[in-house]
């Protein structure tokens, strides 16, 4: 009897045991399988990474290697294909004049460019999202328009273009929008703030900002008080230019321009002329 339990005894011992050793190796299997899968998901987690960041990459080269193409367009504006021209608007937005000038270019199905102030699309936001809206390039023309305060220094222009890209952003709604592209207030030639204009543009390009003069203009900001006056100096200006840049302005003093605007664009499209934005030079 001692002996059948004895037996017994032995073989639980050996049944714990290997019920134990069974236990210890399922648990040696469980570990090596999660420590497997860490690494497997830690290569899966640094390849995914990987990735994003190559995609980011990707998208950070594709952009700037579209602005350098716009920069670089928008240096030879006057020399890309022939009968182009660019209607274009200063010192707007405003609640008078532009909306009657977007409503003309609506129903003439024209686009153009225009050139904000940034104290003005702070104060008519909706009219900078509905020319953007509406097909039209939104480019910088400073903050303040005060030319002693925005020429005092490279530093102030850079900062009043800064912004203004941010008060545009606010306005149409897209916190990625850049326009890389402004045109100084007085133009960038022949004033008395020329020669800091001129140690600004390298700078701006470094940073796939381009500038955009013009090279043809109605007048309305020059002394041009009547249409007359005005239309003989858009057709002197115009005079035998297959590239044309046309300087307008849109403030709330210059309804002229809006009353002259079908007549300019009747002149260039029987004269064969294709209207282009700066969207074209992308």
């Amino acid at each position: 009897m001692k002996l059948d339990i004895i037996e017994v005894k032995k073989e639980n011992g050996k049944k714990k045991f290997a019920i134990t050793l069974l236990i210890i190796i399922l648990i040696f299997v469980l570990i090596f399988i999660l420590v497997k899968n860490s690494k497997n998901n830690n290569k899966n987690t640094n390849e995914y990474v990987e990735e994003e960041n190559i995609i980011e990459n990707n998208i950070q080269e594709n952009k700037t290697n579209t602005s350098q193409k716009l920069v670089e367009n928008i240096s030879n504006i006057y020399n890309i294909g022939e009968k182009n021209v660019y209607l274009t608007f200063d010192d707007g937005p405003s609640k008078t004049v532009t909306p009657l000038i977007l409503d003309l270019l609506k129903e003439k199905d024209v686009k153009a460019t225009f050139f904000v102030l940034g104290s003005r699309a702070e104060l008519y936001p909706e009219l900078v999202k509905r020319a953007y809206d509406e097909g039209h390039y939104i480019a910088n023309h400073g903050y303040s328009h005060i030319y002693d305060n925005l020429y005092a220094s490279s530093e102030t222009i850079i900062s009043e273009f800064e912004t203004t890209e941010n008060l545009i952003r606010q306005a149409i709604q897209d916190e990625n929008y850049e326009s890389h592209l402004i045109r100084f207030p007085g133009g960038s030639k022949g004033n008395q703030y020329s020669d800091i204009i001129s140690q600004t543009i390298p700078i701006l390009k470094e940073r796939n900002i381009a500038y955009l003069d013009w090279n043809a203009l109605t007048g309305e900001s020059s002394g041009k008080k009547t249409k007359e006056a005005m239309w003989e100096n858009f057709i002197w200006t115009t005079e035998n230019k297959n590239n044309i840049v046309l300087l307008m302005h849109d403030a709330g003093d210059k309804i002229l321009v809006y009353e002259l605007l079908p007549q300019i664009i009747e002149y260039f499209t029987n004269n064969g002329y294709t209207f282009k934005t700066i969207y074209d030079l992308f």
